[in-house]
């Protein structure tokens, strides 16, 4: 599956990439333990995501699976991409490309460890469904947060 250029270049705002390393600026902190991506989570509204393995650059697909429906019916899995800067603590970003709507929704989140070594994942995430024309376009994105929990 290929991701538009416009869906990547949102991503990139989302997750701040300028093309500076931040590493000075994070040199004084404590070292904590790294948060690893892969694997199953469910978010607050009992969605589930599935994240594959995440290369050695950050890359990484894998499949979401919506709980949220204002028709009532079940959702099909819907595939997704995404990079994860490989890092404690890392930001990451994603895009859901939905398979049962003419939508894409594209997250921006980073992993922290908690308390008792408990992973979880902070996002914010924008959805832009399809307009039927340009006089619609103004309700045509949603904006939200989630938070997800690692379930295996």
């Amino acid at each position: 599956m290929a991701i538009g250029a416009a869906a990547l270049g949102l991503l990139a705002l989302l997750l701040g990439c300028s093309g500076h390393s931040a590493e000075a600026q994070n040199s004084g902190r404590v070292d904590m333990p790294k948060c690893i991506l892969s694997g199953n989570w469910t978010n607050d509204l009992a969605s589930t995501v599935l994240f594959g393995s995440v290369s050695n650059t950050g890359v990484f697909s894998g499949v979401y699976q919506t709980a949220v429906s204002s028709s009532g019916n079940p959702i099909p899995p819907s595939p997704l991409q995404g990079i994860q800067h490989q890092r404690d603590n890392a930001t990451f970003g994603f895009t859901v490309y939905w398979n049962a709507s003419k939508s894409v929704t594209v997250f921006a989140g980073q992993c922290f460890v908690v308390e008792g070594g408990k992973e979880l994942l902070k996002t914010v995430w924008l959805l832009r469904a399809e307009a039927a024309s340009r006089e619609d376009d103004w309700g045509a994105t949603k904006v939200g947060t989630n938070t997800f929990y690692r379930t295996k």
